[in-house]
């Protein structure tokens, strides 16, 4: 059998800790108060999934490695998958609205629909939608 997990955490460092709640808020995610503190918050991506932006110093205490320059580096893609090409949208321009950038052109295969983002701490965010197979949705 192979390996599965019951929850997945995404560490991401931020900044301004506060602002990037605000923009995470204006988006339409909320937050697990029980694992906020001046160094952390838990953002709830769905039961299973969570994003912890933890400010720069706290994250670097995690690791002896450099912390990447996101605005300039890539360091991860994190991928969300909607529930429809709507919702895609919704998403997308919720987060533009906050002050998010496109971070490439919307792309439309028929069978799947992404929208790309990078936040205000430079993380990058993809949004998409896949049809299942045998739909007619595309």
């Amino acid at each position: 059998m192979a390996l599965q997990l019951s929850k997945t955490f995404i560490n991401l460092p931020v900044k301004d800790l506060r602002q990037s709640m605000d923009f995470f808020s204006h988006i339409g995610f909320d937050f697990n108060l029980q694992f906020t503190d001046d160094n952390a918050t838990c953002m709830i991506i769905n039961e299973h999934t969570y994003a912890m932006l933890l400010v720069e110093p706290f994250f670097q205490s995690f690791t002896s490695k450099t912390l990447a320059d996101s605005t300039s580096s890539t360091e991860v893609i994190v991928a969300l998958a909607a529930d429809s090409r709507e919702q895609v949208d919704e998403i997308a321009d919720k987060a533009m609205a906050a002050g998010a950038l496109r971070s490439n052109d919307p792309q439309d295969l028929g069978f799947m629909y992404t929208r790309s983002f990078q936040d205000i701490n430079g993380h990058l965010w993809e949004v998409f939608y896949m049809a299942d197979p045998g739909s007619n949705q595309g």
